[in-house]
């Protein structure tokens, strides 16, 4: 269905999947709102630097292809949510005329269910409201509006009654010590390390807290050949990333961390460091997470953070993958595996060194075939073995 705006649909199934489709990069949010329209608490905002809230409701993912995708369980939702406000805000590509197109797009069920889309010829403002899911009575229902907003992700969050830390980005690297490692404000900064931009210092403290990993990807079913030798053309076509890293403590003593050999981790104790799950499909929509132990960095050295196809052809720009590294009140630190070698399995993603107490996150994007010959690489010195989950 075709929505004009201001036009509305009931909602009559469980979870929606809500796309926004940009062409060029923008920046895609969604607020969960309580009866005076606002949020209740910073957790209600769900973007790139805070992919899910606490109760999992809304979980948000982006590929890079610049398309945004959130996933809307409405049985999760507190009785007290009367709206989710999806946005978007384009402080690169301003005003909005300048993008290629702007869409957003209901499915259930792998079915399109909905599709506005805004007309952005001669649109002068840096954010949108795109649309919105809206408690009614019993029911819930989803409204088309492309409701122009002044200004960008800032006074869009604030507008919202989300708190925002103001930080310069990137942050400058200092020797100063802040004891401070909650918060109860969102930080809108964003650092992507690339070819041009290929590392980061993070600003030093005693505690870094709950530090957070997360390789996140796309299952893309390919249709199934029936021609001759399609066996040997088309086998495994979907494809099974691996999130895993090599851990070095100060004491020396080294670690992997990965799904195979069920070699998980312990984020309490050493090596401090916990592979949490394996999505072995891509279809999770939070990908996999490594989590390290932030109050014991002082007792880690370096992490080696690296993704491997356990299942399905090579193929990196198929699997479409995307890291994020997560530090409590810190820039959301990302890279997007796009290039390289297709016909290696393994990706050397990014390390994360400890300088003299302060985080150096590198980003490698360096191909190999195999653990040991990126353990070679890199001296770290395992002994392997062949190994399944």
């Amino acid at each position: 269905m075709n929505l004009s705006l201001g036009a509305n649909i009931v909602l009559n199934q469980g979870v929606i999947n809500i796309k926004i489709n940009s062409g060029l990069p923008v920046d895609a949010s969604a607020f969960r709102l309580f009866a005076n329209d606002k949020v209740k608490d910073d957790l209600d905002m769900i973007f790139y630097g805070q992919p899910k809230n606490q109760d999992a409701s809304i979980i948000w993912q982006q590929t890079h292809n610049n398309n945004h995708e959130f996933r809307v369980d409405l049985t999760k939702l507190s009785a007290e949510v009367q709206k989710i406000a999806f946005t978007i805000t384009c402080d690169q590509y301003s005003p909005i005329s300048q993008l290629k197109n702007l869409s957003i797009q209901l499915d259930c069920n792998n079915e399109v269910i909905a599709l506005g889309e805004v007309d952005i010829n001669n649109r002068q403002e840096k954010a949108l409201i795109m649309g919105e899911i809206y408690r009614r009575n019993t029911e819930w229902k989803f409204r088309f509006i492309a409701q122009g907003f002044n200004g960008g992700l800032k006074p869009l969050a604030e507008h919202f009654g989300v708190n925002v830390i103001d930080e310069p980005t990137p942050p400058v690297p200092t020797s100063t010590v802040n004891n401070t490692t909650t918060s109860s404000s969102v930080n809108l900064n964003k650092i992507s390390l690339s070819k041009d931009r290929t590392s980061v210092s993070l600003s030093k403290r005693n505690d870094y807290g709950k530090i957070g990993i997360n390789l996140n990807w796309n299952k893309q079913e390919q249709p199934t050949k029936k021609g001759f030798l399609s066996e040997f053309f088309n086998r495994s076509p979907n494809i099974d990333l691996d999130l895993a890293a090599f851990v070095r403590l100060k004491d020396q003593s080294i670690h992997v961390i990965q799904a195979l050999g069920n070699c998980f981790g312990s984020f309490q104790s050493p090596c401090y460091v916990e592979l949490m799950g394996d999505d072995r499909t891509g279809a999770n929509q939070d990908g996999e997470w490594i989590y390290i132990n932030g109050s014991h960095w002082n007792n880690i050295d370096e992490v080696l953070i690296y993704t491997f196809i356990y299942e399905g052809l090579p193929n990196w720009s198929q699997a479409d993958g995307v890291v994020r590294i997560h530090v409590p009140d810190q820039p959301v630190i990302e890279t997007f595996l796009t290039d390289g070698n297709n016909s290696n399995i393994l990706c050397a993603i990014a390390r994360l060194k400890n300088d003299n107490g302060a985080i150096n996150v590198e980003r490698i994007n360096r191909y190999f075939r195999s653990q040991r010959e990126l353990d070679y690489a890199y001296g770290w010195g395992f002994r392997w073995s062949a190994g399944r989950k």
